[in-house]
């Protein structure tokens, strides 16, 4: 009988379960490990943020570490002509401002943890970004009624007699349901992925449907009669009426038999549907899940609905944040250019 000081009861250590470290953390010594774990797994929450920090300070070891750079070595003028090369390269401003604060965010760390004792990206400065308009193509009204009245709803099937049946195609359903809650909420596609079969209940007067949003924001929606409809129809075909709180409202399906699983549908899975039925519905394969952000903000901002009750719609902290959702008259006309005197 083994004891809990017994080997087969030790602990892996938590650096051994992650992922790789690039070679110039590992040779800076266990300091400089932790403080790179500590960045990436502990203060880091948002899985796409994560991967995205970890891409851009990869990227960076890696070019210190074809130049030979170590880690305690890297000085502010490496930083600079690393971001020098990145400007040559063609990358955007807004990517390099990105890619920068990962690696002062990751040198933090590390200066914090005395792996390091200067921040060599803290003095470096990036052009000046200022984005007045997001770049998420919208998805115009009549496209988005489009898309949402050409998924097939109904399956039919020959039986041994030969003669035609027809049931609920429950792909078809989930996946109404799911373009229209994130036309008719403005919701984030990560949000809606994470809903809970608890998440769609009834308060009393109306349906409500509770979202955990980026950030540890935890918000509620009414839901409008339509999108009611529209996911009481798909929980009745998958057999969700009785199903546990806490299990998943929209899950993923078996990629031949269209079956659901017990899993929740991924937000990737989310964005790779909309495409399929994009290109079902003959429109721009563009568009995705953000799209419909981009037009219902713009949409109910037209209508005149005040700017502040928008912004609360959206979770957006920001109201600058919302404006860049709003499309309305921000295009240049070619009457305008017409009308230059030159």
């Amino acid at each position: 009988m083994t004891t809990p000081s017994d080997p087969a009861h030790a602990l892996v250590p938590v650096s051994e379960t992650l992922p790789a470290l690039p070679g110039i953390v590992r040779q800076a010594g266990q300091a400089a490990v932790f403080a790179a774990n500590e960045f990436f797994y502990g203060r880091v929450r948002n899985e796409h943020t994560r991967a995205a920090y970890r891409r851009a300070v990869d990227r960076f070891l890696a070019w210190c570490e074809i130049r030979g750079l170590e880690l305690a070595r890297i000085a502010p003028g490496d930083v600079g002509q690393y971001f020098d090369g990145l400007r040559k390269k063609g990358l955007s401003v807004a990517t390099r401002k990105q890619h920068l604060a990962a690696v002062r965010h990751f040198f933090d760390g590390q200066v914090t943890r005395h792996a390091v004792i200067l921040n060599p990206a803290l003095s470096v400065r990036e052009e000046r970004y200022e984005a007045v308009e997001g770049k998420t193509p919208e998805i115009t009204i009549e496209e988005a009624r489009r898309l949402l009245k050409d998924i097939p709803l109904v399956k039919k099937t020959k039986r041994a007699d030969g003669a035609e049946h027809e049931h609920p195609c429950l792909a078809g359903l989930r996946d109404r349901a799911i373009l229209a809650t994130l036309a008719y909420t403005a919701c984030r596609a990560s949000a809606v992925s994470k809903l809970k079969r608890g998440g769609f209940y009834h308060a009393g007067d109306q349906w409500m449907l509770h979202f955990d949003e980026k950030g540890g924001k935890s918000r509620e929606i009414p839901a409008r009669h339509d999108l009611e409809q529209m996911i009481a129809a798909y929980i009745e075909a998958a057999g969700l009426r009785d199903a546990p709180k806490d299990s998943p409202l929209f899950r993923a399906a078996h990629p031949r038999t269209g079956e659901l699983k017990t899993a929740p549908i991924h937000v990737n899975d989310i964005c790779r549907m909309m495409k399929r039925r994009l290109a079902a519905a003959s429109l721009p394969s563009r568009l995705s899940p953000h799209s419909f952000r981009v037009t219902t903000i713009t949409d109910l901002l037209e209508q005149g609905v005040p700017l502040d009750d928008v912004q609360h719609l959206a979770g957006h902290a920001d109201p600058r944040t919302t404006r860049l959702y709003d499309r309305r008259q921000r295009k240049v006309t070619r009457n305008i250019v017409e009308r230059i005197s030159i």
